[in-house]
């Protein structure tokens, strides 16, 4: 299943089963199963950078709607 949606969006329906090309199961959002303090907070960040990249195009298109109107 692609990410948290529950679709087959985005997912190849030949050859390999269950892959997603939205992201989520990029190498970098694996972890590995002990993880130190320090991975757990670069992680975080990590996250959190993606988040306010997220939000920050939500606000753009936000406004280009506005523009439209």
């Amino acid at each position: 299943m692609c990410c948290v949606t529950g679709s087959y969006h985005g997912l190849q329906r030949w050859g390999h089963h269950s892959v997603c090309f939205c992201g989520c199961n990029d190498f970098s959002y694996s972890r590995p199963r002990l993880m130190t303090k320090e991975q757990r907070i670069d992680r975080l960040k990590m996250h959190l950078e993606d988040l306010r990249d997220e939000a920050k195009a939500v606000e753009e298109h936000i406004a280009q709607i506005k523009k439209e109107k």
